[in-house]
């Protein structure tokens, strides 16, 4: 961020390519006042300045990114007042805005880049080849395969998402994988679902002890990732071009809604689209930052800290008329084993206890329509 008289330049570290030029609209120093961004700039929109007119910014509720190489450093001293520090950042980050990003996390954009591309090819295929890894076709579990476009409704007052999935639940080498031109594909899916698992052991342990608990307390819950004791899903997201005319009112990349399990890995490509809802009930934008990795509260993370933590509401929009950019992510859906009782951490009966899976597979309901 650079503050001059009466406006500031916002720029993403070590990318001088996209910038944005915001003017202060109220009283108050630069972390405190609202803000009109007034001028935008992407290479994406041919070098064309872009005034934007009506695109209010909080600065405040941005969502923080926060250091892990911290964590890495400490070897999980707690009596590390480096490590407090950032136990100190988690609980703000998911209290304040239920999002942040992490840099340093061991996962480097090759990694991400090599998951897409394999995905993207999968995607690309003609419709009766992507057919036999539909979702509801694998009897080992209900939620692994292919998702088409406009299937799922996360919001289920709009119209069908449009954006197709690939989810992989089940690690099984027994199961019918795509093979046809896509050498590795489960082999690549299934070493990036290892790495974010790690990822997100050691997330678990700060968010713990971010809240005063044992640092394995989430993780007792979470013992089975990678089996079929457990539904935690890496999905890759492909988002097709929008044809002109061809959107329904009200349709949506992705509908609003909140998570279901336990936390969220967010990769994305660099075109945009992410938005979160506030705490003050506005939509602020999550871009992609290189070599971070976009994490967020889910539902039942919320109910087991008794609303410590906050599950955000957050959409993807479509691409503005005639842009006719794709979009990918990669998101590590992160739940408690099947057999979890999650109940109120802190001891009270805020929330009744509820087994991870009936929950979930009453959230799945709602987004694919009950039978």
């Amino acid at each position: 961020m650079h503050r001059g008289a009466g406006a500031s330049s916002f720029c993403p570290e070590d990318d001088a390519q996209r910038w944005c030029i915001f003017h202060r609209i109220t009283k108050g120093d630069w972390r405190q006042g609202t803000w009109l961004e007034i001028f935008f700039y992407d290479p994406l929109y041919a070098g064309v300045y872009t005034c934007i007119n009506s695109a209010k910014y909080h600065i405040m509720a941005f969502i923080p990114v926060v250091d892990f190489a911290v964590y890495k450093r400490s070897n999980g001293d707690i009596t590390d007042k480096n490590l407090q520090e950032l136990c100190k950042e988690f609980r703000n980050a998911f209290t304040e805005v239920g999002f942040m990003y992490l840099k340093n996390t061991e996962i480097d954009q090759n990694e991400v880049a090599q998951v897409m591309d394999i995905s993207k090819k999968f995607f690309l295929l003609p419709e009766e080849q992507k057919r036999p890894f539909t979702r509801g076709s694998y009897t080992i579990n209900v939620n692994h395969g292919w998702v088409p476009s406009e299937v799922e409704r996360l919001n289920p007052q709009r119209p069908g998402d449009l954006k197709e999935a690939f989810n992989i639940t089940s690690l099984s080498k027994d199961i019918k994988w795509p093979s046809d031109g896509l050498d590795g594909f489960r082999d690549i899916q299934v070493n990036f679902f290892n790495r974010c698992k790690d990822l997100t052991l050691d997330v678990l342990r700060i968010m713990a002890l971010s809240l005063g608990l044992d640092p394995e307390f989430f993780l007792q819950a979470h013992s089975y990732i990678g089996s079929d004791k457990n539904d935690t899903t890496l999905r890759t997201l492909y988002y097709p071009p929008v044809k002109a005319g061809s959107v329904k009112e009200g349709q949506l990349r992705c509908g609003e809604h909140s998570d279901y399990g336990s936390i969220t890995l967010v990769f994305q490509s660099h075109e945009g689209g992410l938005q979160v809802l506030s705490r003050k009930g506005e939509f602020i934008s999550a871009p992609s930052i290189p070599e971070t990795v976009l994490i967020n509260i889910a539902d039942l993370m919320q109910r087991w800290t008794s609303d410590v933590f906050v599950s955000a509401v957050h959409r993807v929009l479509p691409p503005p008329e005639g842009d006719s950019s794709t979009r990918q992510s990669l998101v590590f859906f992160v739940h408690p084993d099947n057999d979890a009782i999650i109940t109120c951490c802190d001891g009270s009966d805020k929330y009744p206890p509820v087994r991870s899976l009936d929950y979930l597979l009453a959230r799945f309901s709602d987004s694919y329509g009950r039978k």
